[in-house]
């Protein structure tokens, strides 16, 4: 008898009332598949509150910090799949604390506002399109900089003028910003871009506080969402902080069937800590499943017919809702658990501006990768990024760069691989530098420990859109 048998088949008294043990069981039960479910759907809101308490306890907190990674951001920093190759920089900015704030961005950079629900935030319409999330490159300043005015939940003041308006659903939102390299070897262009960011209370522009940007660089700091029954003590601490959207009410209903309620006190009993424990730590499998196993099933959940490159934005939608009709949970709990950030940008097929991500975490023959392996990875001729590519590792369970004693688990334009005659890379993948192989062209990985690739795409161009240009697959060596 299964685990499911026995609950379809829960004992009744004779008179067809639930006997005691009956009760207790499904009521647990109930709790375990509330919180399982209410991981999953938070996924999005702990991922990034997790970031944000992790960076404010080690850099700082307030609207005029904005830690920096000045030496590129390695595998010291514990954040979910994060870009190695272009010089970050992410704040965390309370509206609820201070009210509207202005941004000052800077030009060149690519950058977005995102909710605590890593919602793109809408801004204004222009010339009939509504621009959502993205600012620079990709958003309604073009890259060139511009004024922008983020407002709360709730605000009905006026909305100021000469700027660019974005109103949040939540009263915390996420700014990041992404800017460019030429040369590894001389980022201060990169940050100095980043270090013309200013940021204030609207209206308030002579009492701001004045900017810090913290080099975060080789800075140990664990920005994970957790694993285990500690979750959902920070899920409250998010619930206690934000605003309550009333989209969200029915689905906050399995948080207050777990004792999470806005404005009460969690004080689970210990044998409810329990379960939330192997609820937890279920779930975070559960996604794992998700994005290795079932995103692939989904329409348009990989890349190329035949390849093992996944998509998690199939759809082109940054809400999951491609299909207009419900949203895709798979896609969402798999980019997730995997990844911070959403925007049209990310998301949405653009022609030599914003990315595209395609992932594996299978060889060629349809393996897990394998640390203690060997691989080969070709990339044909005019890799079609306009910017720049790169092919990075990471971690296959928390998803954080892949900690193989390189200085980066990555390589990318900008380090200049050796090419072969026709213009095309040969990569190797595996725990040994192999005989032949130019060392730039060599990723090193750990044996005994599984990962994943990302080969990202900058400005990707219509030879991958229309896949007259593919990555080969990772072959066994």
């Amino acid at each position: 008898m299964t685990r499911f048998d026995a609950l379809a088949h829960s004992s009744l008294t004779p008179t067809g009332f639930p006997t005691d043990e009956t009760i207790r069981t499904l009521r647990d039960e109930l709790v375990f598949q509330r919180a399982v479910q209410a991981y999953l759907w938070t996924l999005p809101a702990i991922n990034i509150w997790a970031m944000k308490e992790a960076s404010e306890a080690e850099f700082g907190a307030g609207y005029h910090v904005l830690p920096t990674w000045k030496d590129r951001i390695d595998a010291k920093t514990l954040v979910t799949t994060p870009n190695f190759d272009v010089v970050y920089a992410m704040a965390y900015l309370d509206l609820g604390e201070h009210g509207p704030l202005v941004v000052e961005a800077p030009p060149g950079v690519q950058g977005m506002f995102d909710d605590f629900w890593q919602r793109p935030i809408v801004g204004p319409t222009i010339d009939g399109t509504v621009w959502k999330g993205d600012v620079g490159l990709a958003g309604p300043d073009a890259g060139k900089g511009g004024t922008f005015v983020l407002l709360p939940p709730g605000y009905d003041g006026p909305e100021p003028d000469g700027a660019f308006v974005y109103r949040s659903r939540t009263r915390n939102v996420f700014l990041f910003w992404r800017s460019f390299f030429q040369d590894p070897d001389d980022l201060a262009p990169a940050v100095a871009r980043i270090e013309q960011t200013v940021v204030y209370p609207l209206g308030r522009p002579d009492d701001a506080a004045p900017m810090e940007f913290p080099n975060a660089s080789g800075v140990p700091c664990d920005m994970l969402f957790p694993s285990d029954g500690t979750y959902f003590e920070m899920l409250d601490r998010f619930v206690q902080a934000e605003a309550v959207d009333p989209d969200d009410l029915d689905l906050r209903g399995f948080l207050h069937t777990i004792g999470i309620e806005k404005g009460r006190r969690f004080a689970p009993s210990p044998s409810d800590r329990v379960l939330l424990d192997q609820a937890a730590r279920t779930a975070f499998t559960m996604s794992k499943v998700t994005i290795t196993s079932l995103l692939g099933l989904e329409d348009g959940g990989t890349y190329f017919p035949g390849q093992p490159w996944i998509n998690t934005f199939a759809g082109e939608n940054t809400e999951f809702q491609s299909s207009g009709t419900y949203t895709n949970l798979e896609q969402r709990t798999a980019f997730f658990t995997s990844a911070y950030s959403d925007s049209p940008g990310m998301v949405v097929n653009v022609l030599d501006r914003g990315a595209k991500y395609p992932a594996t975490m299978k060889d060629a023959d349809g393996e897990w990768l394998d640390g203690g392996r060997s691989y080969s990875l070709h990339l044909p001729p005019d890799v079609p990024a306009a910017l720049f590519w790169s092919v990075a590792l990471y971690d296959n369970v928390n998803a954080s760069g892949l900690d193989n004693g390189q200085a980066f688990p990555s390589v990318n334009t900008m380090d200049r691989p050796v090419a072969n005659e026709d213009g095309s890379f040969e990569l190797c993948l595996g725990p040994e530098l192999p005989d032949g192989i130019p060392e730039r062209n060599w990723l090193r990985t750990v044996p005994g420990k599984g990962y994943f690739v990302i080969l990202r795409l900058y400005g990707p161009g219509q030879r991958f859109f229309d896949q007259t240009w593919k990555p080969g697959d990772l072959q066994p060596l």
